[in-house]
């Protein structure tokens, strides 16, 4: 296996790994509302991302104006996809909510692979898919009994869910598409995640004063503005320079497993022996992308590259 490659699934793992703390975090403020734990995670986060690329911004502003499309794409992308996300861990429950989102996004990310970039999805990569998708299901039934809250609140969650996982799809293609453009990986992630940012400054002045009501739910604001959101993707970022979307969306399925693991540790909730299982039927998905190809090597017959461009050709 190539180092780069092994290096670009570590720091999707890792960023996973932080990612997955954000649930347990979000109960510290329990008087925050989904909306501005959402603003000011990947609001705040995401202008940080932009303003420590400045001078990747400048110097790539021929390239991404270029392709300002797909910029313009993945920053709606982004600032849709916390309130979602958020959203639907608030209405059904953190595991449903957060094992939904996760679980959606290899499938829509696969799909932008296959027929916006023409790229074909190999045999390992459908295996690694659906695998990764049974394990979160079975997590998610072995956590369902215990969500409490109307059927309609449930299912207002799972459709947010997959509302969530569509544009975490969605902006990760875009930032990879970029950085594949040959726009360099700060610029990228900082014109993407800046654009988001900035639009969810609206959200975050009209539902954030709960974040400065105590310093504890400031405390919460601020790790996951900084931690989860600022690092994660940086991290998130140098993996998407190594390896496709639709691998780093399938290895952050790790997300909801270590979501429930620290549930378990941290807020004192049970995991049955279903829940356990699923838990090793994704570490058997991350074994398999480590050391199986994600891609054919030549796009699909009828999907040819040029053909689909969302932007003209340099």
């Amino acid at each position: 296996m190539k180092a780069g490659r092994l290096a670009g699934l570590s720091a999707i793992t890792v960023t996973s790994v932080l990612w997955g703390t954000t649930g347990t975090a979000a109960t510290f403020a329990p008087s925050v509302g989904p909306l501005a734990i959402a603003a000011a995670a990947l609001g705040i986060g995401g202008l940080l991302q932009a303003a420590i690329a400045v001078p990747a911004l400048r110097s790539a502003r021929p390239a991404l104006g270029q392709h300002r499309a797909v910029v313009v794409i993945g920053a709606i992308a982004v600032a849709i996809y916390p309130l979602a996300f958020y959203s639907s861990m608030h209405a059904a429950g953190v595991a449903v909510g957060s094992i939904v989102s996760l679980a959606s996004a290899p499938l829509a990310s696969g799909v932008l692979d296959r027929f916006v970039d023409g790229r074909g999805l190999s045999r390992w990569w459908v295996l690694a898919a659906g695998l990764g998708i049974l394990g979160s299901a079975l997590l998610c039934v072995s956590k369902i009994a215990g969500v409490s809250g109307s059927a309609a609140s449930t299912v207002l969650g799972i459709g947010l869910g997959l509302i969530a996982g569509t544009t975490y799809a969605i902006y990760s293609w875009a930032s990879h598409r970029l950085i594949n453009s040959g726009v360099r990986r700060a610029a990228s992630m900082g014109a993407v995640f800046g654009g988001g940012g900035l639009l969810l400054m609206p959200v975050l002045a009209i539902t954030g004063g709960p974040l400065l009501a105590t310093p504890q739910a400031f405390a919460v604001g601020a790790y996951m503005a900084l931690v989860p959101m600022f690092l994660g993707y940086l991290l998130f970022g140098h993996g998407l320079t190594k390896v496709p979307a639709s691998t780093a969306t399938t290895v952050t399925l790790t997300e909801p497993a270590i979501a429930t693991v620290l549930a378990v540790l941290i807020v004192g909730e049970r995991l049955t022996a279903l829940g356990w299982t699923s838990l090793a039927i994704i570490a058997v998905v991350l074994v398999i992308l480590a050391v199986a190809p994600t891609n054919t090597d030549q796009p699909e017959i009828g999907l040819k590259q040029p053909e689909v461009r969302l932007t003209p050709a340099r």
